[in-house]
C-alpha cells in the first residue's frame, strides 16, 4: 500500500507540472512567435538493490517523473499586418536579439524603430544584423527575403537569421525568447523574410484544450487515488493497531 500511496504522489506531481505547460500553451496562443512546449516523461527501470541512488526510489522520494519540456518547432501561421517593420521567417530560422541576459533568439518579428534608430523588439532589444545591432535610417524601408534592409533604395544591413542543429535544446526565456548552448546558432540556410507579416503562435487551441482536460481528468484521478489510500491508512490505524 505504501509504494502504491507513493506512486500516486509522483503521478500527481508530474500531471501537475503538465497542467502548468498546457495552461502556458493555453495563455501563448495569441502571442506572435510563440512556440509550443510539449511535457516529456522520463521511463524508470527499478534495479534490485534498493539503495538510495537506485534512480527509481529518487523519483519516488523526490515525487518527480515528468522529465522536462521540450519546444515544438512547427511553424505558425503568417498574418498580414501592413507594418514594413513587421517580419516573419518562412523556414527553421529564428532572428537573434541582443538582450541584458545575452543573445536570444525569437520569431517574434512585431519590430518597432527605437529614438536611437535601431530596430527592436516590442520588449525594446537591438534586432542584431550581421555587423551587430541593426541601425534604420529614416526613410520608407524595404526588407528583401534574404534579409537585407534598404532604406529609400540605400543598403543599410541585413538581419541576422540564424538556424540550430535538430539536436539542439532551446529554452524558452519568456517573452516568445528562447535561448540556446554556446556555438549551437548557425547562419540560416532555405529560410527567407517576409516583410509586412508576422507569425502567430503554433499552438492549437482545440488540441491545447483537449490536453487541458485530459490532464486535469488524469490529476483528479490521482487525488481520488490518494484520498482512498489515506482512508485505508486511518482504518489500518484505528482497526488494526489496538490489536498489536
Amino acid at each position: 500500500m505504501d509504494s502504491g500511496y507513493y506512486a500516486a504522489c509522483a503521478g500527481l506531481k508530474a500531471q501537475t507540472q503538465a497542467l502548468e505547460v498546457v495552461a502556458n500553451n493555453l495563455a501563448n496562443i495569441n502571442t506572435s512567435g510563440y512556440r509550443g512546449q510539449q511535457p516529456t516523461f522520463r521511463s524508470l527501470l527499478a534495479s534490485a538493490s534498493g539503495a538510495a541512488s537506485n534512480p527509481l526510489n529518487r523519483a519516488i522520494n523526490d515525487f518527480n517523473v515528468l522529465g522536462s519540456s521540450r519546444v515544438d518547432l512547427g511553424p505558425g501561421s503568417l498574418e498580414r499586418t501592413g507594418n514594413p517593420l513587421d517580419l516573419a521567417i518562412e523556414g527553421n530560422a529564428f532572428f537573434a536579439v541582443e538582450t541584458k541576459a545575452g543573445t536570444l533568439y525569437t520569431r517574434n518579428g512585431s519590430f518597432q524603430v527605437s529614438v536611437q534608430g535601431e530596430l527592436t523588439t516590442g520588449e525594446g532589444d537591438r534586432v542584431l544584423g550581421e555587423q551587430g545591432p541593426l541601425r534604420v535610417p529614416s526613410g520608407t524601408a524595404s526588407i528583401s527575403a534574404d534579409g537585407t534592409l534598404s532604406v529609400n533604395g540605400a543598403v543599410a544591413g541585413k538581419v541576422r537569421l540564424v538556424e540550430f542543429a535538430p539536436a539542439s535544446v532551446l529554452v524558452p526565456q519568456g517573452r516568445s525568447y528562447y535561448s540556446a548552448p554556446d556555438g549551437a546558432a548557425q547562419p540560416a540556410t532555405g529560410a527567407y523574410v517576409r516583410q509586412g507579416m508576422v507569425e502567430a503562435s503554433n499552438v492549437n487551441p482545440v488540441a491545447a484544450m483537449v490536453g487541458l482536460i485530459a490532464v486535469q481528468r488524469h490529476a483528479e484521478m490521482l487525488q481520488r487515488a490518494l484520498s482512498l489510500f489515506h482512508s485505508d491508512f486511518n482504518r489500518i490505524a484505528a482497526d488494526e493497531l489496538p490489536r498489536v
